[in-house]
């Protein structure tokens, strides 16, 4: 507010199916994106091949870290006759009401800040579970699903010196008034020039 913004609420009453949405159809996406990834035309290939079965396991195997293998799972899982109209066409529309409540939003106001994430940033060396982590984008994946713009800027620390980032997320084709706010942002506080250890 002192840097001239009026704060007003809003409303975004589909986000809450934002993770759920997001994970569903980045997997679907992925498992089918990644599927051109033989070891031939496109990506890694393993050196321990013998023949053509090998080419495709080994290449697969090694060349995919365990989330990856993970996504593609759940990708093929919810693309396969009988789930897709339960879960990948249920996921599309929830993503559609999701752009509409930005719509909305945007209807009152021009830039939408939010948190980063739910949490301060895990601590060095500490690894949650899969989970932990897919919850950690809980602020971040709205836009990343609709096509929004955003970017996140240093806003601080917690009590445990960890840093907390501040999410703005602009309208359609509006990157200039997002950073220009970041930037005005960034002008006026040194969180991005503070470290804590």
């Amino acid at each position: 507010e002192t840097l001239g913004c009026e704060i007003v609420d809003i409303s975004l009453p589909h986000t809450d199916a934002a993770v759920s949405a997001y994970y569903i159809i980045s997997s679907a996406e992925a498992s089918s994106n990644l599927n051109r990834y033989d070891g031939i035309r496109y990506g890694f290939q393993s050196s321990q091949i013998r023949d053509l079965n090998d080419l495709y396991s080994c290449t697969r195997t090694e060349g995919f870290g365990r989330e990856v293998k993970r996504r593609i799972l759940m990708g093929t899982y919810v693309l396969t006759k009988g789930y897709y109209d339960k879960y990948y066409l249920r996921a599309c529309k929830v993503r559609r009401l999701i752009a509409n409540d930005f719509s909305n939003a945007f209807k009152s106001c021009d830039l939408i800040f939010a948190p980063v994430a739910p949490t301060s940033h895990f601590k060095f060396g500490q690894f949650p579970s899969p989970l932990q982590m897919y919850l950690q984008d809980i602020f971040t994946l709205p836009a990343n699903l609709v096509g929004l713009p955003a970017i996140s800027i240093p806003a601080g620390f917690s009590k445990e010196k960890l840093p907390i980032g501040l999410q703005l997320i602009g309208n359609y084709w509006n990157e200039g008034m997002l950073i220009k706010a970041g930037y005005n942002y960034q002008n006026n506080t040194d969180w991005h020039k503070q470290f804590c250890f």
